[in-house]
């Protein structure tokens, strides 16, 4: 019994660990790729904060997909009427990250 517990514990600590792991990464590559400049998460700066991007694609299946290609090639008309540039400096497997994070925001 005592064992079970333990295993439940070390699979509970790495499960948060791993939370934490992302979070970190997410939030440093959004502030290498400069996307904090018109991006926060709790706030609308020039686009959307985070915390409603994550609100508005909850539940989506195809959430994570759009959204790569959005970061990636950019878009418009979703948020308002400015709209969000390219980003050729954020590869797919960033964009992927960035995302998993924005989506993870609440």
């Amino acid at each position: 019994m005592k064992r079970n517990l333990m295993m439940v514990g070390v699979v509970v600590a790495t499960a948060f660990a791993s939370q934490a792991a992302m979070a970190d990464a997410g939030l440093d590559l959004a502030k290498a790729k400069n996307c904090m400049a018109c991006h926060a998460v709790a706030s609308k700066v020039v686009g959307p904060a985070y915390k409603d991007v994550a609100a508005k694609y909850a539940g989506q299946k195809d959430a994570e997909g759009k959204l790569v290609t959005k970061v990636m090639k950019g878009g418009s008309g979703v948020w308002g009427a400015i709209p969000m540039p390219a980003n050729p400096q954020i590869n797919e497997a960033e964009a992927h990250t960035l995302v998993k994070w924005v989506l993870s925001q609440k």
